[in-house]
């Protein structure tokens, strides 16, 4: 009897977030795992778990979003894109499958991540960036906001910058990656970490918003990071702003 083995593929994925609850899969709310499970499944021909590298949130965004399965299907690996892409919706796209070691964990062999997030600085807001960039209608001074910025690269602890029921070991991270470019009307800031915790980013952005508008000056931002208390940090961004950009597996990709 001949035994099939397992196989470990590795999946590359871009979704825009608006209509899921997120990436985990829930009891009552469509979600990005779900939709791809039950693709995967019907293509595989057996039941698919599907693990992400970033659990992220209703509304948030992924262009560079990594995930693998494991399965016994013998589907040719450049294949799985197409066949997954023919069954899933255009919100959802797979652009690239690898096979990979056993070992290989999305989540757990993950070096670090990147995220952006957009900010449509007009005063009337853009039909074209309604769904990934957050409108802001009033002035933002863009260079106290990169000053702002250099508080908090490095590794530090960042307690202030974690939503309320995170369950971590440490809060401590290093943030390699900081920046902010302003073209037009939009403002991008870029993070770079070897790890983020839950809602970090748009808590971060919370707060260079809040620098901005001038209701905080650039240092605050040291003392809410030295601080370590979410209630004194800034209120959390929304969730339809943000992308995850890219996730790191080694220290050079």
């Amino acid at each position: 009897m001949r035994v099939i083995s397992e196989r470990n593929i590795k999946l590359t994925i871009a979704y825009d977030g608006t209509a899921y609850h997120g990436w985990q899969r829930q009891t009552n709310a469509i979600s990005v795992q779900e939709v791809l499970e039950e693709a995967l499944s019907r293509i595989c021909k057996e039941p698919i778990t599907i693990y992400g590298a970033g659990r992220t949130d209703s509304g948030v965004h992924a262009s560079g979003q990594v995930a693998n399965f494991k399965t016994t299907a013998r589907i040719p690996v450049d294949r799985i894109p197409y066949a997954i892409n023919s069954v899933t919706p255009r919100d959802l796209v797979v652009h690239k499958a690898e096979e990979v070691d056993q070992s290989f964990h999305a989540r757990y062999s993950a070096k670090g991540k990147v995220y952006v997030y957009r900010i449509y600085n007009a005063e009337f807001p853009s039909p074209f960036w309604r769904n990934f960039a957050l409108h802001y209608p009033l002035h933002l001074d863009v260079s106290a906001m990169r000053k702002a910025c250099e508080y908090l690269i490095g590794t530090h602890d960042f307690s202030s910058f974690r939503a309320a029921g995170s369950e971590v070991k440490t809060s401590v991270r290093t943030v390699k990656r900081l920046e902010i470019t302003h073209k037009e009307e939009l403002i991008t800031i870029i993070a770079e970490a070897d790890g983020f915790l839950y809602n970090m980013v748009r808590i971060i952005v919370g707060a260079l918003l809040d620098v901005g508008s001038g209701k905080l000056q650039p240092d605050d931002v040291q003392k809410i990071l030295l601080a370590k208390d979410r209630g004194i940090a800034s209120p959390t961004a929304p969730s339809h702003g943000l992308t995850l950009l890219k996730v790191h597996y080694s220290e050079v990709d």
